[in-house]
């Protein structure tokens, strides 16, 4: 910082100071102070420094050009008297916060001066009287530094003059010659006011002044002066508490929750699901979301709870109305089902399923089928299945639908509803190798491939069956043997929850609609399909807890008990005429109720159901063991205790039914109004990955076999998924019993046991 003396107040030049001029003060023309005179002499060094009693008067060297005329004197180029004075009294800055009473007086000046509007010949800088830094300085010490700040204009353009100030605070003022600026001068004011032209106010600021000067607003810097709630809880911080809880619950709703209901909307995973650690229950909240809980809302009150063919109580787990109109089953679109994209070779179809081809509309799910070729196949049909999305394990499911077809005489279609385990995905031949339709919980020759003893050579009933077709030799049996067997030794692949349970895909039929093949109109299969297999495919009928019709008016058994590739329980029952989509299109509930007790498994049993009526019912001893000479050796096959998913499909095979192209119409559709699946009370038993009989884990170590339906096969081969059925620990048996050229055989097709 410059001393006091050498600070220039003009912003654009330094002007060296000139000792021979010096300003005396004379009377101001109006008397109010004294005036600047260009005659007076200086005063002499010795001086004394005026005292707070007596107001500074100054002398100012006169400017290189005019003043501003006085009101009563006329301007001269050579000389004029001057119409600026220094006051005796010093003026008070208005910045000045100690500044007396701004409204006792007005200002020398209360007019605006105008704003030149072309400088003319006049210098860019004029030169400050020589005392001006003594000015501001004063005696006071004050003035050490020089600060600039913008003046202000008013709206025509013109420069404000400065503040009007009362009597007793009117100090000096001087203007420089340029007319450019007009400075207030105060000995007691750190911010002296000014007007410049060039729009820049110059004031002196010492910055020790302020250290004992007291601002009303200091208070605002200083901490220990802000009130202070005595406690956060007042009302006001409740308050503002509660606002921002407000504001933080809708912003998490936002950008959380909303998200999360939006994905369990479209999401391909129902998380809904929670399995309980106490048995094979689910916890499931119902009726939140429309169409994507368990319970869909729109399911009549009345209908929640049934009393079963078997005299219990049951309660609704799982209903679809299929009301909402528009809905995709894409993968990933709906939490309990997904439409097919495939061929189902493993019944020779003549269709390709498309997830076009399903959808809701006018309330009702739509399965169509048109005669359209796709992907090689002259037809293009639909599939709707819940695999890995919602299985039940043991209950009663109800179905509502109207079947394809102009009337009853309709030859082609096959129309199916049915459940299968969930160790199998339907149209997935790898995953059905080994798998389906075993229902076997058995360590015997039931679990070898063909039923035949390991080394080929027996039982008899499984070399040559009578019941079988020349396609498969006459062989009982051409399944590849069940895979996850009872038998498979330890630490091989095996779903669990140990090796020593035997696993497998049963399946059971809720409906397959057909031509009735010994008269006129339709028919409806109702079946279970069970491997392995009973000589001949025969199943005990000897008694109604084995098998029985109930009313044989309209229900027969079926004469076709299976091939080598399943066996088959089933029955027949007529349809009525007005199901048909050109013949009325009404619709007509069919279905299964079916228990299986793990622990008193001769108490399982399948009741089939047409309109709310029984139609056929089997017990677990019409699939019970198969032993003695003429036996295929097996053990008891059981009513299914695995995971069951739910499969909904209109295809056509020439190995379902002779197909008349005369007596059908395309484009066709199966309509199904609802589908309802009801549990015990208190027995409450859902989701395709129970703690007894697992699925999830073996199917992730498997992803190739469940994702490619291309494949056929479960192990090696161009067709194949490449993995390997597990050791079956019969083999090492076989092999201490049976003769040396045996031992290569039982090798390769049973990697030589445990």
């Amino acid at each position: 910082m410059l001393p006091s003396s050498q600070v220039n107040t003009n912003p654009f030049e330094i002007i060296s100071r000139d000792p021979s001029r010096t300003v005396t003060p004379v009377p101001s023309p109006n008397g109010s102070s004294p005036a600047l005179s260009q005659e007076s002499p200086a005063p002499s060094q010795e001086s004394p420094a005026p005292s707070q009693e007596s107001p500074t008067t100054l002398s100012v060297d006169p400017p290189p050009s005019s003043f501003i005329p006085s009101p009563d004197q006329p301007s001269s180029s050579s000389s004029r008297p001057p119409s600026r004075s220094l006051s005796a009294t010093i003026v008070s800055s208005p910045l000045n916060p100690n500044s007396l009473n701004p409204n006792s007086a007005t200002a020398p000046y209360p007019f605006a001066r105008p704003r030149r509007q072309s400088r003319g010949n006049a210098p860019v800088t004029r030169r400050i009287a020589s005392e001006d830094s003594q000015a501001l300085g004063s005696s006071t010490q004050r003035g050490s530094m020089v600060l600039w700040g913008l003046a202000t204009a008013d709206n025509q353009g013109i420069l404000l003059p400065p503040p009007s100030f009362t009597a007793d605070q009117r100090g000096s003022f001087l203007s420089t010659g340029s007319r450019d600026s007009m400075w207030t001068l105060s000995s007691d004011s750190k911010f002296p006011s000014a007007t410049i032209r060039g729009g820049l106010v110059p004031y002196a600021w010492d910055p020790t002044a302020d250290m004992d000067d007291v601002d009303e607003e200091d208070s605002l810097h200083a901490l220990d002066s802000v009130d202070k709630p005595p406690s956060l809880l007042n009302p006001r911080s409740i308050s503002n508490l509660g606002v921002l809880f407000l504001l933080v619950s809708c912003l998490l709703g936002l950008f959380i929750a909303l998200p999360v209901v939006t994905y369990v909307q479209n999401s391909g995973h129902s998380l809904f699901l929670d399995e309980s650690s106490g048995g094979n229950t689910i916890d499931v909240p119902q009726g939140a979301i429309h169409t994507r809980s368990l319970i869909d809302p729109d399911t009549p009150n009345s209908v929640k709870t049934r009393v079963g063919y078997d005299s219990q109580n049951y309660n609704l787990v799982f209903s679809d109305e299929f009301n909402v109109d528009g809905r995709s089953f894409n993968p990933g679109d709906d939490p309990f089902w997904e439409a097919a994209d495939l061929w189902y070779l493993n019944t020779g179809d003549i269709e390709w399923y498309s997830s076009e081809q399903v959808y809701t509309a006018n309330g009702s799910l739509h399965v169509r089928i048109d005669n359209v070729p796709t992907n090689g196949m002259s037809y293009r049909s639909g599939m709707l299945q819940s695999w890995n999305k919602f299985c039940f394990s043991g209950g009663y499911i109800e179905v509502s639908l109207t079947l394809p077809g102009p009337n009853e005489e309709t030859r082609g279609y096959w129309p199916g509803v049915w459940t299968m385990g969930n160790l199998a995905r339907p149209g997935y031949s790898a995953t059905t190798d080994g798998m389906w339709p075993y229902s076997y919980d058995s360590c015997d020759v039931g679990t070898f491939p063909n039923q035949t003893d390991a080394d080929g050579l027996g039982p008899l009933a499984a070399l040559n069956s009578s019941a079988s077709q020349a396609k498969y030799n006459n062989r009982l049996s051409y399944l590849t043997g069940q895979k996850t067997s009872a038998c498979t030794c330890p630490g091989e692949d095996h779903p669990g929850p140990s090796n020593s349970k035997g696993r497998g895909a049963p399946e059971i039929d809720v409906l397959e609609a057909e031509h009735n093949k010994q008269g006129l109109g339709g028919v409806v299969s109702q079946s279970a399909q069970f491997a392995p297999f009973t000589h001949d495919y025969l199943y005990a009928n000897d008694t109604a807890q084995e098998w029985e019709v109930f009313n044989t008016n309209i229900s027969r058994p079926n004469t076709y008990r299976g091939s080598a590739v399943q066996q088959a329980v089933s029955g027949l029952t007529q349809l009525p005429s007005d199901i048909f989509e050109g013949s009325g299109q009404n619709f007509h509930t069919f279905g299964f109720e079916y228990f299986a007790n793990p622990q008193a498994r001769s108490e399982g049993f399948i009741t089939w159901q047409m309109d709310d009526t029984p139609t056929i019912r089997m017990g677990a001893g019409a699939v019970g063991p198969d032993q003695g000479t003429d036996g295929s050796g097996v053990g008891q096959r059981l009513i299914s205790e695995e995971p069951m998913s739910i499969v909904l499909n209109l295809g056509m095979s020439p190995n379902w039914q002779t197909i008349d192209l005369t007596t059908m119409t395309f484009p066709a559709e199966m309509l199904v109004d609802y589908v309802r699946v009801y549990q015990r009370e208190g027995n409450t038993n859902i989701g395709c990955d129970p703690p007894d009989y697992p699925t999830a884990n073996y199917i992730n170590k498997h992803p190739e076999a469940y994702s490619n339906p291309q494949l056929l096969y479960w192990t090696q081969g161009a067709a194949g998924a490449n993995y390997s059925f597990p050791k079956n620990q019969l083999v090492r048996h076989y092999i201490s019993v049976r003769i040396a050229f045996l031992t290569q055989y039982l090798n390769e097709q049973f990697n030589n046991g445990c």
